[in-house]
């Protein structure tokens, strides 16, 4: 629709009339703008400006609020409490202002007024972890455990980057591990994770493994690698069952179950066909090497799809490779240790061999196999190893001894597949 104007007078009026709005909404622009950035400042002086210029704008006494909570040098919760009240007669519905005004409530002591702050706040966004987690905390420091528990389950279901948190304060009010489970932790993957990590580091092994316990439950995705550092642990404290038996977990859950490889061997991906290295129960490779590279094969195995390479420079020395297996063993019961090996033009009268190290007691006995050089084909290496009364666990590693040769330095490519450590009794149980 056109506006048509009779008079130029009309026109007059309705050109000074837009010229007004202009202005005004120009002059409130800038008043904004002035006042975003004197709030910016983060300083008292700002604060005051800002609100001097919006009184209208609940964020700025908001701001204000805060900073007398919270400033260092001269915390003011009283002049805190006043300026988020003003801010909430602006927005009565603001959850943020309702959580920090509980919060000063509480350091004041007037406990009353700072539990009907939160649940104002809880009706105001029902979903918010943020608010579900500063209510239960307060809730757990008046001792209501089962409200703060539930509160607190809230929170890391909609924010599971929480549990490792909430499962520690918990435990403090609760030391029952497997109530604090049922009352706080949802069946949430990420959160368990998180536990577990956190309560591993802590060194509360037997928490740690009940969460897991909890973890395989839900049958979640986890990468093989998410379990190293439980594992790690576990073994590093002598408790190598348990440290088996989460292995052993992670594998199926990580879809490794069926993986190819020597049948009924104790030493996990004696072919190389995981991918998975660097930790548990794993092939462990050094970071870096400058006197033989190291290589998982596509071209060259003996069985399954892959098998590890080692080339030699010829420029050093070469004593070890740094390439170690550890291996779960039950105590008193003998093994056949067995693997592939195929070389070429593999210089000096010691090739390569592998070194069988118990551990986790005083005897810790070493057994080698025979070495392997020059160029030979895919040939088998092997030998009888028994474990002692108390060992659970073996070192198996790659090596090389010094030769007697004046020139020592060894040069040439060794390949390695198949490698297995077999009980007796399943040798002795194939057709």
């Amino acid at each position: 629709m056109t506006l048509r104007l009779a008079t130029s007078a009309q026109r007059r009026v309705l050109l000074a009339v837009a010229f007004v709005i202009a202005g005004f909404l120009s002059y409130s622009s800038v008043r904004n703008a002035m006042a975003i950035h004197y709030a910016g400042l983060q300083t008292l002086d700002g604060f005051r400006h800002a609100i001097s210029l919006e009184p209208a704008d609940a964020r700025n006494w908001y701001l204000l609020g805060r900073y007398w909570q919270f400033n260092l040098e001269d915390p003011d919760t009283s002049r805190a409490i006043q300026s988020y009240l003003s801010a909430l007669s602006l927005n009565p519905g603001s959850w943020e202002i309702l959580s920090d005004l509980a919060t000063a409530y509480e350091s004041e002591g007037n406990l009353s007024a700072a539990r009907d702050a939160f649940v104002r706040a809880r009706r105001a966004y029902p979903l918010s972890a943020e608010v579900s987690w500063r209510y239960g905390n307060f809730l757990l420091r008046r001792g209501e455990l089962d409200s703060a528990f539930a509160e607190m389950r809230r929170s890391v279901q909609a924010e599971p980057k929480r549990g490792a948190e909430a499962l520690s304060r918990a435990l403090r009010a609760q030391p029952d591990i497997d109530a604090v489970l049922d009352r706080v932790l949802p069946p949430v993957a990420e959160a368990y994770i998180l536990a577990i990590g956190d309560q591993t580091a802590e060194g509360h092994l037997d928490n740690a493994l009940k969460v897991w316990d909890r973890l395989v439950g839900i049958h979640p995705r986890l990468p093989l690698r998410g379990v190293f550092p439980l594992v790690d642990v576990l073994r590093n404290n002598k408790r190598i069952k348990d440290a088996r038996r989460v292995w052993d977990q992670a594998v199926v859950i990580a879809g490794m179950a069926d993986l190819q490889g020597p049948p009924g061997s104790v030493l996990w991906d004696g072919g190389f066909e995981s991918g998975v290295t660097g930790g548990g129960f794993s092939w462990l490779f050094p970071e870096r090497s400058r006197n033989v590279q190291i290589s998982i094969d596509a071209q060259e195995k003996h069985t399954g799809n892959h098998s590890l390479r080692l080339t030699f420079d010829g420029k050093s020395i070469v004593s070890s490779t740094d390439i170690c297996h550890y291996v779960p063993v039950q105590p008193s019961t003998t093994y056949r240790f067995g693997a592939w090996v195929k070389t070429r033009a593999l210089t000096t009268d010691q090739g390569v061999r592998f070194q069988l190290r118990s551990l986790g007691t005083q005897d810790a006995s070493v057994a080698v196999t025979p070495e392997v050089h020059g160029s030979e084909p895919w040939t088998r290496i092997e030998m009888p190893w028994s474990a002692g009364k108390n060992v659970q666990e073996v070192q198996v590693c790659l090596v090389r001894f010094l030769s007697d040769q004046l020139e020592n330095k060894i040069k040439g490519t060794s390949w390695v597949d198949d490698v297995a450590l077999v009980p007796e009794s399943a040798e002795h149980s194939k057709p």
